[in-house]
């Protein structure tokens, strides 16, 4: 395992996706859903496979059509990891003056 380096604004944003789910996703569907190209996610996911954060397989389904899709999804330790980053990435909540009465 290798740890992460850095963490940022594209890290928060694959976690987040990849934590609304128990189930894998793909990598086409966490570009979709991040917004992000996949010159960005693909080395991310790669990056936290390494650090242990995520596992992957092909996925296996015979009937669907096309190529096979490589499935991602957060091992128990990224998980929590990935709760953590998230967590900590949230903006603070913005305190708003009372108007004076």
């Amino acid at each position: 395992m290798e740890p992460l380096q850095r963490i940022g604004k594209a890290t928060v944003d694959v976690l987040e996706v990849l934590l609304g789910t128990d189930e894998p996703r793909w990598g086409l569907e966490i570009i979709k859903l991040t917004g992000r190209p996949s010159g960005s996610v693909y080395p991310l996911l790669d990056r936290l496979e390494r650090a242990g954060w995520v596992t992957s397989s092909w996925d296996d389904d015979a009937e669907r059509r096309g190529p096979r899709r490589r499935m991602y999804r957060l091992t128990p330790e990224g998980a929590a990891e990935a709760r953590r980053v998230v967590a900590r990435a949230a903006p603070a909540p913005r305190l708003v003056p009372r108007a004076a009465q």
